[in-house]
């Protein structure tokens, strides 16, 4: 199976830079073991009708994030932790 291209839009990217580093290590790994591999999987569901726009936790971290299939992109649009 073949992986997913992982990018981020600016403001997850902001949230991604003021992680801690061991909390950024987990989630890194979380996001290419996890969801690069199946974006529609890994505990994820569907934010309103659309299946490509969805949300999941990963490592404890909650994303929102947009599938593009033609591409083969996950786009992280935002990020909430604690």
């Amino acid at each position: 199976m073949s992986c997913y291209r992982l990018q981020y839009a600016p403001p997850a990217d902001l949230a991604l830079d003021s992680m801690d580093t061991p909390l950024r290590a987990r989630f890194d790994t979380g996001m290419r073991a996890q969801l690069a591999p199946d974006p529609y999987g890994s505990g994820s569901v569907p934010i309103g009708p659309d299946q490509d726009r969805r949300e999941a936790t990963v490592s404890g971290v909650v994303i929102r994030y947009y599938v593009s299939r033609d591409v083969s992109t996950v786009t992280v649009v935002r990020v909430v932790y604690l």
